[in-house]
Formats: C-alpha cells, sequence, structure tokens
C-alpha cells in the first residue's frame, strides 16, 4: 500500500527547496526509474492545466499504457494571466500558448469533444462518431462560462457601452481593458459583480475591483469614481477570516459593498443592469459593469448521470470523494480540476494538488493496491489589492488559512513579495505544473 498524502508542503507551491520538496523530488524520480508495466486504456477529458499535467505524470508513472486525450481547443490558455490583461498591465498573448506544447510524447490527442459518457459501459463517445473505450476516465474538462442565462447580454458586447468580463478569454479580457480603462480614465458608476453559482477563482472580481480602483486613483480620477461590489451572498469572500479583511480594505478605499445581488440582465443601451436580491429585483444604472456569468460543468458530465444528485443540482460538478477525487458510483472515473464537485478547488493551485492524488490512487489500481493519498481541499489566491501589492491567500477545506511562508509572509498583508509571486512566480510555477514537474 501507498502512503503518500499530498497536503500542500508549506514551499511546495512556489517550488521552494525544502526537506519535504526534496523528499517529493526522490520519490518521484525512484518512480519514474521504475514505470510499472500496464496495458491500461485511460482517457483524459480535457487538456488544460489539470488534464496536461495529469498526462504528464501518468506517462512518466507507467509503462504501456494506453493514454488519450481528448480536447477540440487547439490553444493552451493561462487563465491567471487574464486579471492582469485585464487590467491593461499583461497583453493578450501573455496567457496563450499552443495545447500540443504541453503533451508529452507518447500521449494519443483526439481534438474532438466528448459527447457522450456511458460509465456502465466504460465508454466515451466524440462528436465525431468515435467511440473510446476506457479503463480509468479523468474527467477534466473545466467548466461552461454560461453567458446565455442573463438577459440581454452578448459576447459581443464586452469592451463596448461600459461592460468588461475578463473570463471569457485572453482577447475578452483585453477587451474588458478597453472599457475598465475608459472607466478609470472618466470615472462614473462602477459595478464590478460575481455569479450565485460556483465559480473558478473565486477572488478574481475582487482583484479587478481593486485593480481598477488603483488605476484610477493612479489617473488622478478617483474622485469622479462611484465603486460597488456586489457580492452573490451574506459574504465578501468564503473564507470568514478573509472576507472580514477584504472588508476592511474596501472601507479604507471608499469601495462600497453590497451583499446578496446577483445580475439577471443587463440593457446595454440604457446602461442598466438587474440584480435578483432577497427582497426582489433591483435596478441600477453604470458607466462600467463587469458580468461574471454562471458557472457551471459541461453537458456531457451532466447528461451522463456523473452529476450530484442532491447538490449543486443546478450546476452539475462531477460527484466524486472530496478527498481522493474518485466517483463514488463509479470507481474508475475520476474528476480534477474546476469540473470536480468539491467544496473548494477551483484554482491552477488546487490542481497542483489534486493531480498527484488521482495519479497516486490510479497507479496503485493498476498494481492491486490501494493508496491514502488525500487532497485536503487546499487553494491559493494570490489576491491583488493594487499594482505592486497583494495578499497571498491560501486555505483549505476546513477554512483553516495555510500559509506557505508562516513567520515570513501573513497571509493577509498586502505585500509586494505577495504581488512578485502572482505578477513573475506563478506563471513558471504553472509551467513546470503542465509539464508534470511541480
Amino acid at each position: 500500500m501507498t502512503d503518500m498524502k499530498f497536503a500542500p508542503s508549506r514551499r511546495g507551491f512556489l517550488g521552494l527547496a525544502s526537506a519535504g520538496a526534496l523528499a517529493a523530488l526522490a520519490t518521484a524520480q525512484e518512480a519514474e526509474a521504475q514505470p510499472v508495466p500496464t496495458k491500461a486504456r485511460i482517457v483524459i477529458l480535457g487538456a488544460g492545466a489539470a488534464g496536461a499535467a495529469l498526462a504528464n505524470r501518468l506517462t512518466r508513472r507507467l509503462s504501456g499504457a494506453q493514454i488519450t486525450i481528448v480536447d477540440g481547443r487547439k490553444e493552451h490558455w493561462y487563465q491567471p494571466g487574464f486579471s492582469l490583461i485585464a487590467a491593461g498591465l499583461k497583453p493578450a498573448g501573455y496567457s496563450v500558448s499552443q495545447t500540443t506544447d504541453w503533451l508529452p510524447s507518447g500521449v494519443t490527442l483526439k481534438q474532438d469533444m466528448a459527447a457522450n459518457i456511458d460509465p456502465e459501459a466504460r465508454k466515451v463517445a466524440l462528436n465525431g462518431g468515435e467511440v473510446l473505450e476506457y479503463d480509468y476516465l479523468i474527467l477534466a474538462t473545466g467548466l461552461v462560462l454560461d453567458y446565455a442565462s442573463i438577459d440581454g447580454f452578448e459576447m459581443d458586447m464586452i469592451g463596448k457601452d461600459g461592460v468588461g468580463s475578463l473570463y471569457a478569454g485572453p482577447d475578452y479580457a483585453e477587451k474588458t481593458w478597453a472599457a475598465a480603462g475608459k472607466f478609470a480614465e472618466e470615472g462614473g458608476v462602477g459595478l464590478f459583480t460575481r455569479p450565485g453559482t460556483e465559480m473558478k477563482c473565486a477572488g478574481a472580481p475582487i482583484k479587478h475591483t481593486f485593480l481598477i480602483d488603483d488605476i484610477a486613483r493612479r489617473n488622478g480620477t478617483r474622485g469622479k469614481a462611484d465603486i460597488t461590489y456586489f457580492a452573490n451572498n451574506k459574504s465578501l469572500f468564503g473564507v470568514p477570516i478573509v472576507a472580514e479583511k477584504i472588508r476592511m480594505v474596501f472601507g479604507d478605499r471608499g469601495i462600497n459593498h453590497e451583499y446578496g445581488h446577483v445580475v439577471q440582465a443587463v440593457d446595454p443601451g440604457a446602461k442598466k443592469v438587474t440584480f435578483a436580491t432577497p427582497d426582489g429585483d433591483y435596478e441600477r444604472d453604470y458607466d462600467y459593469v463587469h458580468i461574471i456569468p454562471p458557472q457551471r460543468a459541461p453537458d456531457v458530465i451532466r447528461n451522463s448521470g456523473l452529476s450530484w444528485a442532491d447538490k449543486w443540482t443546478d450546476q452539475g460538478w462531477a460527484e466524486v470523494h472530496k478527498e481522493t477525487l474518485r466517483h463514488l458510483r463509479y470507481d474508475t472515473v475520476f474528476a480534477v480540476g474546476d469540473v470536480a464537485g468539491v467544496p473548494k478547488g477551483k484554482t491552477a493551485a488546487s490542481v497542483k494538488w489534486q493531480v498527484p492524488v488521482v495519479e497516486e490512487h490510479i497507479v496503485a489500481d493498476i498494481q492491486g493496491k490501494t493508496s491514502d493519498a488525500s487532497y485536503n481541499g487546499y487553494t491559493s489566491c494570490p489576491l491583488i489589492t493594487r499594482i505592486g501589492r497583494a495578499m497571498l491567500i491560501e486555505f483549505d477545506y476546513q477554512n483553516n488559512l495555510t500559509p506557505s511562508f508562516p513567520g515570513v509572509i501573513a497571509p493577509l498583508e498586502e505585500l509586494w513579495i505577495s504581488w512578485l509571486m502572482k505578477e513573475v512566480a506563478l506563471k513558471a510555477t504553472y509551467n513546470a505544473m503542465l509539464r508534470g514537474r511541480a
């Protein structure tokens, strides 16, 4: 039986050497020297951060496995960069590479999308008609941005008439800066929102709010700007101590906030947005509005009987054990990344700690063993509060703060070094993760 716990090592996230990291490296090198022979057919749906990282790790751990990765998108997007692009700090190309740049040799790439999954027969049908049989299936599909559920919203609105939405892709993040930059120059009413569903990187809308506030200050126009952040529930952030810190910083910066507001409709001609609230619909005029749409699992997950039946029923996240990431009803199915139905974990940092857990369980299964590898909900959010300053927020399922540098970097302090980690170090670590090396 393997005995590997994947609660994050304190310095592991940023790849700094430590006794724990060196021990993990030694274990990985030993495993690479003795790959496990197998004829297992492993299908990975999605070649994003989770899918690419797992493909790289499994090719080094297994010898003879038939690993197929399915993804129709040719570009790979470095999504943590979108907040920087939407603030005019990076060009759109900063977040763009090719999917094939990150995939190992020996893996078969199907440039298609899954149309149907039959977990009983262990088969995946692709849009093009091909059917793949599997021994292990990895759901790494990411999620769907449900813009269509917002009445009046069209994608070509982004960047025009004061509408921004940085989530939709690097080009849309750049268009968001066109609208947000105009607001930061001219002032007016700025509304910053988040959806009522679970979402990837819940800190992103808060980062955008802080960055545009800071840019307006640098432009000397902050006095002309009325900025309000709208939370979807009764908290500004899912971790109470972090929510209180954000509330305090909002107060210091003169950023208003409202609770229990979820965008229902946008009228770009009239520059009005309608919110659903506990007290009924509420309409606000705006000069700039930042929209983040509801987020859901892809239809192929929801229609294949792999979603939770008793929670997140409107969102369809895969029904997996929160520590092993193994499906609760189909033991040859795992989920990693955004599509996994776990209480926390829709960030790239979470993927880094989820992928080795799935790797260990699959390798142990192939060997006829069991594994104690577990994911403790680790999530990291370098929460930018202004250009050159950020708070390095790290936490787990229990909302415990899990700082990587205890005694060195205070997690709730606005520090230059935390900004540097976001702006410089994070992308290098992310790239190493894609290669299965971090």
